[in-house]
């Protein structure tokens, strides 16, 4: 298995604004080979923004790679830059991570 995490800095009181973004769009993952599961976790406040973390597990990291190049993909990542502008503290972080036990 296969890994991926997208995490976001969100500007204390915006948190909805970046929920509503994640449960209106379309994510494409369902048709994308390899995809097993998606979640978005809420961690931990501080004065200053609320972490979030988007995750997506794989079945290994090939099929993880063919869709960062596939039209789904694209499809997926439309609005990204718009929301992130607007309510992220930084840039989104990638972590890609191995399953070792």
């Amino acid at each position: 298995m296969y890994f991926a995490t997208v995490s976001f800095r969100i500007a204390r009181g915006h948190e909805q604004t970046f929920l509503n973004h994640w449960r209106s769009r379309t994510s494409y993952l369902g048709e994308v080979p390899g995809f097993i599961r998606f979640c978005l976790l809420q961690g931990q406040q501080t004065e200053e923004y609320t972490l979030f973390v988007a995750h997506t597990e794989w079945e290994n990291k090939e099929l993880f790679e063919a869709w960062t190049r596939s039209e789904a993909f694209r499809k997926a990542h439309v609005d990204a830059t718009k929301i992130a502008c607007e309510i992220c503290l930084g840039l989104p972080k990638l972590e890609l991570f191995d399953l070792v036990l």
